[in-house]
């Protein structure tokens, strides 16, 4: 979607000593303050990408995430090490070129980004809450607090909030004491799923039980081949008996 912000063309942006990338200068210096202003680069945003996947199946909407943002692509680095970033119209989720995304904080409250914020801490809060044997339901409200703390506690030692930061501490939040495995259960169980394992564990008792046959089989078989064995060599030779005859 094209954002109505046409005098946001371009902007210079900085690493910074935490290998954040942060805006030195903007087009727009009226609408924008470019103090603690971060930017988003392409690898990062990848990241975001990776960590966003498993809330899909919790009613992520992508129009959101891609609203949240503007893009930028790279055009030309600086004697200073400082990069220009030119504005794109392309979908920073979905175009081919890595992509610079900037929130659009230009309402703080109620804009795309605070949407955003807003959705994606309801989806965790759900995927937690399916995912963990909880005594009683996480909040949204809980998860809020305990990032806000963070954030008040990095302000207080003069440390600005990157908007990397701030959401992958949303993306990633499990509350203290808990472990989740997101490599395994990150979808929600369905009755589909549960009734597969069932079936699985019915497959696999049955493979032991005709393993077990089969074994038994074979010892039945070793058993007969021994009592003939045993017979052949107890009986007397016939030419033996007929020689005491004669």
């Amino acid at each position: 979607m094209s954002k109505p912000t046409t005098k946001l063309t371009w902007c210079k942006a900085r690493l910074g000593e935490d290998m954040n990338w942060w805006i030195h200068e903007i087009s727009d210096p009226v609408h924008w303050d470019v103090d603690s202003l971060g930017i988003i680069d392409p690898r990062q945003f990848q990241h975001l990408i990776d960590l966003l996947e498993p809330l899909g199946d919790y009613g992520l909407q992508n129009e959101l995430v891609d609203d949240a943002f503007y893009s930028f692509g790279i055009d030309n680095v600086e004697k200073d090490k400082t990069i220009l970033l030119k504005r794109v119209q392309d979908s920073v989720l979905e175009s081919e070129d890595p992509l610079f995304a900037l929130p659009d904080v230009l309402d703080e409250e109620k804009g795309p980004y605070a949407d955003l914020l807003d959705h994606i801490t309801k989806l965790r809060v759900k995927m937690l809450n399916d995912l963990i044997d909880f005594s009683q339901n996480l909040t949204v409200e809980e998860l809020e607090e305990e990032i806000r703390e963070a954030q008040n506690a990095d302000f207080m030692e003069g440390r600005a909030c990157h908007f990397f930061t701030e959401l992958t501490a949303i993306l990633e939040y499990v509350p203290e004491g808990f472990e989740l495995d997101e490599d395994e259960d990150t979808k929600p169980k369905s009755e589909d799923e549960e009734l597969e394992k069932d079936l699985a564990d019915v497959d696999a008792g049955t493979a032991v039980d005709e393993k077990i046959e089969e074994d038994d089989t074979m010892k039945w078989d070793e058993e007969e081949e021994e009592e003939e064995e045993f017979e052949e060599t107890t009986a007397p030779p016939e030419d033996e008996g007929d020689e005491k005859n004669k």
